[in-house]
């Protein structure tokens, strides 16, 4: 989601995907941004589809038969077909690729066991937990040999770039967040109303929605509740976005149902955190979520 999200024409774009931050602001490494383009239509992602043009890259798609139009709907290859652009590709990117200091960052999940909330505000605590955690969960299409969805862990949620250990960038975005007051949010773009097969997933206006809420500050005195197992507060309005949708167990028709995925999904985060735990500090470790029994 990171890209369909980060391309918005009432925001300026520094990039999709990877940045890093100084005592001065954030910056871009990369220079290009790259979505997946599956069902891309011009209504929905308009700044994409303008950016599939000369000079942009796409993978895993097929033509409409006789024609040089590129067939989205066609996933014959795999459900992960994807377009590589330059920034500029995109009207109101910034070059040079760099921002000042965030007031409010978005870690985004895509739960396809339909748990977690589609947005929540974190404490330093939580945020250094779930930046260790990393979590997204894999669905059937995008994966070769996945069946069912599965939970997958991603330290920092770029494992394979850590030459140190994940709590010493947990601590190092700790002190940022704290010297700089920054709101952190958690983003839950994946699945609502039951898991991947059974709910739907969130609709991508009301996720634009809740975004677009929080940068604009009608979030910092909003009334929140706390869900039982993560710790997590969950606004209990949020403009544009009904509020039967903000509370994930809400949604089900099966409440023993969710809470027996909650569970399930609240054991597989202590779990992976265990990898890390010796080097965590305590309020890393006080901010994992609380497994219910009986």
């Amino acid at each position: 989601g990171k890209t369909t999200l980060s391309s918005d024409p009432n925001r300026n774009l520094i990039g999709d995907d990877e940045h890093g931050w100084t005592n001065d602001g954030v910056f871009n490494f990369e220079g290009g941004c790259y979505a997946k383009c599956v069902d891309l239509s011009q209504e929905k992602e308009p700044q994409i589809w303008e950016a599939v043009k000369f000079g942009a890259l796409v993978e895993n798609t097929k033509f409409h038969d006789g024609t040089r139009r590129i067939n989205f709907e066609d996933i014959s290859v795999t459900e992960n077909t994807r377009v590589a652009y330059p920034l500029n590709y995109i009207n109101n990117s910034v070059e040079p690729s760099v921002g000042g200091i965030p007031k409010n960052i978005f870690f985004l999940t895509a739960d396809a066991f339909g748990v977690l909330p589609p947005i929540s505000k974190l404490n330093p605590g939580q945020a250094k937990y779930q930046f260790i955690s990393g979590y997204t969960a894999k669905v059937a299409g995008t994966e070769a040999g996945v069946k069912e969805p599965q939970a997958t862990f991603s330290p920092c949620y770029g494992q394979a770039f850590l030459p140190l250990h994940p709590t010493t960038y947990a601590r190092l975005l700790g002190e940022l967040l704290t010297k700089h007051n920054v709101n952190v949010w958690l983003i839950n773009t994946g699945w609502s109303g039951g898991p991947y097969g059974v709910g739907s997933r969130m609709k991508l206006p009301y996720t634009r929605a809740m975004i677009t809420a929080a940068l604009e500050g009608k979030l910092d005195n909003a009334t929140y509740t706390q869900d039982p197992l993560f710790g997590f507060s969950i606004p209990t309005e949020v403009p544009g976005v009904p509020t039967e949708v903000l509370v994930p167990r809400n949604t089900w028709v099966d409440k023993a149902a969710y809470d027996a995925k909650a569970n399930e999904l609240a054991t597989k985060f202590n779990a992976n955190f265990n990898k890390y735990s010796e080097f965590a500090d305590a309020e890393m470790t006080a901010a994992a979520p609380k497994v219910l029994q009986g």
